[in-house]
């Protein structure tokens, strides 16, 4: 037994002194990102959003369509200052977003956030539904915002 112990100490060994020779640990610290992001943005926000990679601090989002991007810019800043608060470290400095498909992606994407209009009690319903969705209680409120605004802009026009 104490044989097996030295052989893991030793491959345990091998493999730190290979990620410091490489500098393998920072790029292995950045994908931490992963494992955090459907808890940040919430399950509705996740089906339509998804880390795609990470390169000196600039996290590459893929996201299901344009509307579905332009209403992540807004929340950007937010997004990144969670994911550092659960990382316990500024690895995210920016978030860039591009329109994609991407795995488990299907034609039965969710609603993007309503621009506007807001009418009926069914599409007020799906707001509270999409808010109830976000399990951060800050970008839950800066969606709800971006949603009001939305709605008083469309009784406008």
């Amino acid at each position: 037994m104490a044989h097996k112990d030295t052989q893991v100490e030793r491959l345990g060994a091998v493999l730190e002194q290979s990620l410091k020779r490489f500098d393998l640990s920072s790029r292995l610290n950045e994908y931490g990102v992963w494992p955090i992001w459907n808890n940040v943005v919430g399950p509705t926000v996740a089906r339509n959003a998804q880390p795609e990679k990470i390169r000196n601090g600039i996290l590459f989002v893929k996201v299901t369509s344009p509307v579905w991007m332009q209403q992540l810019q807004y929340m950007k800043d937010l997004i990144v200052e969670k994911l550092n608060q659960r990382l316990g470290t500024d690895l995210v400095k920016k978030i860039f977003f591009v329109v994609g498909r991407f795995e488990g992606d299907t034609d039965a994407q969710d609603e993007p956030p309503r621009e506007a209009k807001k009418t009926t009690a069914e599409e007020t319903e799906l707001d509270e539904q999409f808010l109830d969705s976000v399990r951060d209680p800050e970008i839950r409120k800066a969606f709800k915002r971006l949603l009001h605004s939305y709605s008083r802009r469309g009784k406008k026009s």
